[in-house]
């Protein structure tokens, strides 16, 4: 996979930045930086000033790439789910038993994040922790209908409508497929974080994965639907 992933551009919708931060070292570094400021002061600290001080850097120059850091989260969730929707066509499009496939997309969808050094500039282990800490600041706002409509989402319902096609391989009668696989897709976070802060509430530990639970849960759900 890794070989595959390597010759593979993640392309982000446009209208989420002014400039491409592909395009450029200084865009790079905005993108691995912020990344890092995130995850060590959370998304509600973090400002473009404390990104441009900590890259030495003007604010200034951060606004050519970005509006608002609400425009980052949004980037960096995009390319988080297009990096997992790549991940989830590559380890999948050779299995031919619906079961297995089904399992290994729970697997690729629900399980911990580990570094893939296709992309350099991304820290994918960081990355995956802001998704499960911050995701929902993406799209939990005012503005989500019409940001829905200029396609900044797309990466996201992508992940959830390959889950949704594979499930109803899986058994073509489940009447909610798309219901099923983002309520994983989503709920997967979910368990990720408060088995991390809420241990109380949650059977996920560090023997029981959220992979563990989902692929029970799908299973049962769907053999009883048969």
């Amino acid at each position: 996979m890794d070989k595959l992933l390597s010759n593979i551009k993640i392309e982000v919708p446009e209208g989420i930045f002014i400039k491409n931060p592909e395009s450029s070292e200084l865009g790079k570094k905005i993108i691995q930086t912020s990344i890092i400021l995130i995850d060590e002061i959370g998304f509600e600290d973090f400002n473009f000033k404390k990104l441009g001080k900590f890259i030495s850097s003007n604010e200034s120059s951060i606004y050519r790439y970005f509006e608002s850091k609400h425009k980052l989260l949004i980037y960096l969730s995009s390319w988080y789910w297009r990096w997992i929707e790549y991940q989830l066509v590559i380890e999948t499009f050779s299995i031919k038993d619906t079961k297995e496939k089904l399992i290994q997309a729970i697997k690729v969808v629900t399980r911990t994040t580990k570094e893939d050094k296709a992309f350099s500039h991304i820290n994918e282990i960081l990355l995956n922790k802001i998704i499960i800490n911050e995701n929902s600041k993406s799209y939990l706002t005012k503005s989500v209908d019409s940001e829905n409509k200029e396609g900044y989402f797309l990466p996201y319902k992508r992940v959830v409508g390959r889950f949704a096609d594979i499930i109803s391989e899986y058994n073509n009668t489940y009447e909610f497929p798309l219901s099923l696989a983002s309520s994983i897709t989503e709920g997967a976070l979910h368990q990720h974080f408060i088995k991390q802060h809420f241990v109380s509430i949650t059977n996920c530990d560090d023997t029981i994965t959220p992979t563990k639970f989902y692929t029970n849960l799908i299973l049962n759900t769907l053999s009883n639907d048969e």
